[in-house]
């Protein structure tokens, strides 16, 4: 058996490691998009780009990739991914509240979008057929990228964030009859089950029957698998069982001639509603990246600019012309759903450019022969060019970042969202006795929190109470900066153990030097390392129960109460002066009594 393998197979591996390793940090620190870095990289490691002086230099070929279609299986995970991960933010019933937009808007968009462009296609010189075609190409925006800078830039739950996704996701819904369409009228059918609108039918029922399969299989299996995969504390097996339900829900709708994009979106919205939720976006964030990467290098590669260079002016006049009649009628479309000309014309920026599912239909075009090959080349550069500016496009549309009444149909229900667009919550890392009672009395004093525990089973029977609890390890550094840590008014540790404390005190102290951190401590000497860590407030449970002790043999022998309450104090804060004597190196902050005065608010 050969147990040596070539080289030449981890090539583009190690490229595409190279771009998220290198490329990424450095386009950041140039303050520059991470996506339009990838797509940089792309162009310049592709065929159009250093692939096509492989012949003239052959070494070359070690740094550049001359056929794409051998990332293009990772480059789709990566979108599907992506679907997933919004899924996750979106819930079913704040995707409920966007059916009048995903519904109304979307079709208007793509219906009034493609007709334009057909129009000015066949204004200029072509075949009123083939320029339908190309219309609903250039129609489609790009998921993929306008939703990772949206996330980014931490706008999805924003007006334009909600109002860009539904029309998205009608996109990527219409894509299906698109393609069939095409695919009828190239004569290429459909496995010749039937024809015509026999086959059409078909299509959509089975389409109809794997999504109500997803949805059923789903709500009665994913929270008893993922609870029974969270008692055994395997981080691999956590990992293992998200990327399957990933996959098996894509390849179901796959199957019937849907995107696997659609069936991921459709696995977080049901993962949404449980209580693993976080976790999952933690475990999958990382591979979401890493392969959505592949997605953007990929469309780097698909851009020639010797085609630019060949016809400069054409295709200036059609990117011009896309971006603007897009960008126009999406706004003025929005203005007739009560949405605001700012976030409609913020949201007809960002989705004026071509998306990926343009070059989907560009391809069948082709294959069916539907459109003549010049024209398909000229849209595909556009598509790929227009893709190139999104980043752009969103920072132009920040200029109109300013408050401004918003259409109570894309808010959230308040309890969906008050992580995110609610106050500013208390983080109680551990869930158990301690932090249950600490959780009380925050809701008490009506201050929200989000607590994560790792015992799934009593994270299920205090959800089913109501108690806004996850299954997350808080102790990890990615969990903090999920939880948006610098939004945290403070964070209460209760974990029992010892050494997670220590390290979540020091993770969160390193990311939010000035944030209020209360934690459980064993004992007195515990509390000095917690102090040493940087906590700003250490409650020992040994000095506590005995000073509660102490308390109640005093009253119980006719001290006065005020008498005894003084004393309590006094002997709290000598066992605190001695407990930070002891950690002498630590950044001790004042105590008082702000820690929850703090946290307090108005009536």
């Amino acid at each position: 058996m050969n147990t040596h393998a070539d080289p030449a197979i981890f090539k583009e591996a190690m490229i595409v490691l190279g771009a998220a390793g290198v490329v990424v940090p450095l386009v950041h620190r140039l303050h520059i998009s991470p996506v339009l870095g990838f797509m940089v990289v792309g162009m310049v490691v592709g065929p159009f780009g250093l692939g096509s002086l492989t012949a003239t230099f052959p070494w070359l070929d070690l740094i550049s990739i001359n056929r794409p279609e051998t990332i293009a299986l990772v480059a789709e995970l990566g979108v599907v991914l992506l679907m997933f991960m919004i899924g996750l933010e979106m819930a079913f019933e704040r995707l409920r509240l966007l059916a009048r937009l995903v519904f109304g808007l979307g079709p208007l968009q793509i219906g009034f979008s493609a007709a334009a462009i057909a129009l000015a296609l066949h204004a200029a010189g072509w075949p009123m057929t083939q320029t339908m075609v190309v219309g609903l190409a250039l129609a489609m925006s790009s998921t993929a990228v306008v939703i990772q800078v949206l996330s980014d830039a931490r706008r999805l739950t924003a007006p334009v964030g909600r109002v860009s996704f539904a029309i998205l996701l009608m996109q990527d819904i219409a894509v299906v009859p698109v393609l069939f369409v095409l695919a009828g009228l190239g004569g290429g059918g459909l496995g010749g089950e039937a024809t015509g609108l026999g086959a059409f039918a078909l299509a959509v029922a089975k389409a109809l029957a794997a999504v109500a399969a997803i949805l059923a299989i789903g709500r009665l299996a994913l929270r008893p698998l993922f609870r029974l995969v969270a008692r055994a504390h395997s981080q691999e097996s956590f990992i293992a069982v998200s990327l399957l339900v990933i996959l098996a829900t894509g390849l179901a709708t796959a199957s019937v001639g849907m995107s696997m994009p659609i069936g991921a979106l459709l696995a977080g919205l049901l993962l949404a509603e449980t209580e693993y939720r976080r976790q999952i976006e933690v475990t999958i964030e990382p591979f979401k990246g890493l392969l959505l990467g592949v997605f953007l290098l990929s469309v780097g590669m698909s851009l020639d600019l010797r085609q630019i260079i060949a016809a400069p002016v054409p295709i200036m006049i059609g990117i011009s012309l896309l971006l603007v009649v897009k960008t126009g009628l999406i706004a003025g479309l929005a203005r007739m759903f009560g949405i605001p000309w700012r976030t409609g014309a913020q949201a007809g920026l960002l989705l004026g450019p071509g998306g990926e599912f343009g070059f989907v239909i560009l391809a069948l075009a082709r294959e069916e022969g539907l459109v003549a090959p010049d024209l398909i080349d000229f849209s595909l550069v556009i598509t790929a060019v227009t893709m190139t500016t999104i980043p752009l496009m969103f920072r132009m549309g920040r200029i109109w970042d300013v408050p401004t009444k918003i259409d109570p149909a894309l808010l959230p229900p308040a309890h969906l969202a008050a992580h995110l667009e609610g106050p500013d919550p208390v983080l109680i890392a551990g869930f158990g006795r301690v932090g249950q009672t600490v959780a009380a009395m925050l809701d008490r004093h009506k201050i929200a929190y989000i607590a994560l525990d790792l015992d799934p089973d009593r994270i299920g029977r205090l959800r089913a109470l109501g108690k806004n609890v996850f299954y997350g390890d808080m102790t990890r550094p990615e969990m903090l900066r999920h939880l948006d840590l610098s939004r945290a008014r403070a964070i209460v540790v209760t974990l029992d153990d010892r050494r997670a404390a220590d390290m979540l005190v020091e993770a969160a102290r390193a990311q939010r030097p000035d944030l209020l951190i209360v934690a459980r401590a064993r004992d007195a000497a515990h509390a000095a390392e917690l102090y040493a860590a940087g906590v700003t407030d250490a409650v020992a449970e040994t000095i506590e129960a005995s000073l509660q002790l102490a308390e109640s043999a005093l009253v119980d022998l006719g001290v006065p109460m005020g008498h005894v309450i003084a004393s309590v104090h006094e002997q709290r804060a000598e066992f605190q002066a001695e407990i930070k004597a002891r950690a002498p190196d630590a950044a001790i902050r004042p105590l008082g009594r702000r820690r929850f005065r703090d946290l307090r608010v108005s009536p």
